[in-house]
């Protein structure tokens, strides 16, 4: 029986597991104030209107996100 229930938590598991996707903690903040990148995100030094091209800047350079 709880074998089963974990072989059934896996498998709802799984797809969020294997997508690569990295799901970090985002702390309270007003829309448009954060810029989500693939890896990471970073606050806005001005806010915008959600769902715009943005960029975090990183000692590699600029990598390209969207606000949220």
């Amino acid at each position: 029986m709880i074998r089963r229930l974990a072989r059934q938590c896996l498998w709802l598991l799984m797809p969020m597991l294997l997508s690569g996707s990295v799901i970090a903690q985002v702390p309270p903040h007003q829309p448009g104030t954060i810029c989500f990148t693939p890896q990471f995100w970073c606050w806005m030094t001005h806010p915008m209107y959600p769902g715009q091209q943005c960029f975090c800047m990183t000692p590699y350079g600029p990598v390209q996100g969207i606000t949220g």
